[in-house]
């Protein structure tokens, strides 16, 4: 059985992408943090991971994109999951006895709304579900979590209502990471980190290269390179399986320009949502 690691505890969202992305039966195994999940598939310990890269509310997931740096795990495939979050409490709780909520920092922030609403403490914990799984262990009666209907069912928690993210086009990206790299499908992205010398122009011409072969880039993002103030990496996405000819040339004239190229993986499309 295929063994498949994510960050959380059982009925997180990230297990759910794992159940999602495969249509066999696979081993879901959890980790702590982002960090133990690329150690555990580095060192073979798991077959692969499925790690979160961006929500469509929130944002990018910095840690992932950092982790990349120093990893030479491929992305081997993606997925696109539709987040819908619950208010989750003991069976004895009501809304009105709530004046703390736990959970991951992204949910919180693809709730604000209706927790302003709420006028509680919100606290950020590491995961969805293990706040929920921490409400029980420790039996607090004045306290929700935002989680997943499938961590109230494990954990025999109390909903109190349902679709509570401010947005119903909330969706969360999964990478598929592994070692191994995927061959081309015909329907194709590609994920690459760069730098660039701080010179004006630069990143104009290192787009340049997609724009002179028409390849379309599906998202730009931008992280510090924590080296030195002030500079960055740039990470893109683009159409197109890098062995592509025109894809190929691209990278080729791209490094010619970079201080720093590293292509992540290209891999099959998610689904279109």
């Amino acid at each position: 059985m295929l063994k498949v690691a994510f960050q959380g505890e059982i009925g997180a969202y990230s297990e759910e992408a794992v159940h999602s992305y495969f249509t066999s039966v696979v081993k879901a195994v959890p980790c702590k943090t982002l960090h133990d999940v690329f150690n555990l598939v580095e060192n073979s310990e798991v077959d692969c991971a499925i790690v979160p890269i961006e929500n469509s509310l929130e944002g990018s997931v910095n840690q992932t994109y950092d982790l990349f740096l120093d990893s030479n795990l491929m992305v081997n495939g993606e997925l696109n999951l539709r987040i819908r979050h619950c208010l989750i409490t003991l069976p004895s709780t009501k809304l009105m006895d709530i004046d703390t909520v736990y959970s991951h920092p992204q949910a919180l922030g693809q709730c604000r709304g209706f927790l302003e609403s709420l006028n509680c403490e919100n606290i950020s914990t590491y995961d969805t579900a293990g706040s929920v799984r921490m409400l029980n262990d420790k039996q607090l009666k004045n306290a929700a979590a935002i989680a997943s209907e499938r961590a109230a069912e494990i954990y025999r928690m109390k909903i109190l209502k349902k679709g509570i993210e401010d947005n119903p086009n909330n969706y969360t990206r999964f990478f598929l990471i592994s070692h191994k790299d995927a061959a081309p499908s015909g329907n194709d992205k590609t994920s690459i980190v760069f730098s660039l010398k701080h010179v004006p122009g630069a990143l104009y011409g290192a787009l340049e290269e997609f724009a002179l072969r028409d390849i379309n880039l599906t998202k730009i993002e931008s992280r510090p390179t924590r080296q030195k103030p002030w500079e960055y990496n740039f990470y893109v996405d683009f159409e197109g399986h890098r062995k592509k000819k025109r894809c190929e040339e691209a990278l080729k004239s791209l490094t010619k320009k970079s201080v720093f190229l590293k292509v992540l993986g290209s891999y099959p499309k998610a689904k279109k949502i």
